[in-house]
């Protein structure tokens, strides 16, 4: 199975490889810029990972794009805090890679793009990275990397991890997901019914942990932070964001409440910043717009109504400047973090894809979030809210309560990665 799974990762690489040198344009798409970042992968690996300090353990850290890496991030502090170490960051999106890289985290010694799949990729890339130890986030299956860190005996860790009954391990074509998931030392996952569901499968190297994006949150929130020009935008009024706006049904919820509701004032932050999606929002929003780029500190915001933060990476510390949140991505399969805004003691509502949410459905039960499918029930759950300050309250006090509740789960997979990296070095 390992054999035909390599021979689909080859072809898929060389396509990658023709489209990427076929591509033309400066604003390149995200797939575009993924198929780029894959034709170099390899080579950038080899110059980036020269200058680690060898005398130090390397810990290998994966997520596939950004959302992930806010799991990984307070996992990678608490290391970087304990254990005289490098960390090296892998991420198989652009959005992720990008981010990184232009952010510069202080705690990362190295971002790259994880090199495709495929058997001779793996074996190259590892040998240069050299890893101590690997811990992969959510439900990264990628199978001839498992198989090569386990013939290795190198430690690989999954964080953070839901099994469900309909999971491709119980599926017939699922022996390469069984095989593959059996090489982890331990599995970190959110509730009791993924240990019972691996539990079926054999595997008893599993704990119930809770997630570490919880602890990220919460580091995001203490932290000092200010943005001089969104602060002059949100100054004396309550705020509606309208958070990693994903897809057109995102985009048609958003504008239309702003637009049914002229006297509040919006923050829309897009999850990407493409050149459609702004002409949306600029044509579809009757108040006045302005985008964040085109601003400085002598706006005058005071006949504004929306304003379109057209950058990414800061939207977990926009948050604070918000009373009421819509979080993108729930008409699809990637609703985006509901925890980030939960922090601050923001109502939530999103889209209705939520079956795969184990926090969001907590959230829902709780009171805290709110499911939203069509315009009106997002007006709906907004207006009663708008004027209603006890409620707004009591809200906060149950995030509060619940963050609280959950945070805690990052020191335990790090101190099960302490044992076997930084007590031996």
């Amino acid at each position: 199975m390992l054999a035909l799974y390599d021979i689909g990762m080859r072809i898929g690489r060389r396509a990658l490889n023709a489209l990427a040198g076929a591509a033309r344009g400066d604003a390149p798409s995200k797939f575009i810029r993924f198929a780029r970042g894959q034709r170099k992968a390899i080579a950038e690996a080899g110059e980036s990972l020269s200058h680690l300090d060898r005398k130090k353990p390397t810990i290998w850290i994966h997520a596939a794009s950004l959302g992930e890496f806010g799991i990984a991030r307070p996992i990678i502090r608490l290391l970087k805090n304990g254990c005289d170490c490098n960390i090296v960051v892998t991420f198989f999106s652009p959005t992720g890679y990008e981010a990184l890289s232009i952010k510069n985290c202080e705690d990362v010694d190295c971002v790259l793009y994880l090199p495709f799949d495929t058997n001779v990729n793996v074996k190259r890339f590892i040998d240069m990275l050299k890893p101590d130890c690997a811990v992969f986030m959510v439900s990264e299956y990628w199978h001839s990397y498992l198989f090569q860190l386990h013939k290795r005996g190198i430690p690989t860790y999954l964080v953070s991890s839901v099994i469900r009954p309909d999971s491709p391990f119980f599926k017939w074509y699922g022996d390469l997901y069984r095989k593959s998931i059996s090489y982890f030392k331990e599995i970190f996952v959110l509730n009791e019914d993924s240990r019972e569901q691996l539990g079926k499968l054999g595997i008893k190297n599993v704990t119930v942990n809770g997630d570490p994006l919880f602890d990220n949150v919460i580091l995001v929130a203490n932290t000092p932070w200010e943005d001089k020009v969104i602060k002059n935008f949100a100054q004396g009024h309550q705020i509606f964001i309208a958070g990693s706006v994903h897809d057109d049904e995102d985009l048609k919820m958003v504008t239309a409440l702003a637009n049914r509701h002229p006297d509040t004032k919006f923050i829309i932050v897009p999850h990407e910043i493409k050149a459609s999606t702004l002409r949306h929002l600029e044509d579809g929003i009757k108040g006045k717009l302005k985008f964040y780029t085109q601003c400085d500190l002598e706006t005058d915001f005071s006949n504004t109504q929306v304003f379109v933060i057209d950058f990414v990476g800061a939207l977990a510390y926009i948050y604070r400047y918000a009373t009421w949140a819509y979080i993108g991505g729930g008409f699809t399969k990637l609703l985006h973090s509901v925890i980030e805004p939960a922090v601050y003691g923001l109502p939530v509502a999103f889209g209705p894809n939520v079956k795969r949410k184990v926090v969001t459905q907590q959230m829902i039960k709780l009171g805290i979030g709110r499911i939203t499918a069509t315009i009106d029930e997002l007006d709906s759950w907004f207006t009663n809210l708008k004027d209603n300050p006890s409620r707004l309250k009591e809200i906060a006090n149950l995030s509060a309560a619940y963050v609280s509740k959950n945070a805690g789960a990052t020191r335990r997979v790090v101190n099960q990665i302490k044992e076997d990296i930084c007590v031996k070095s």
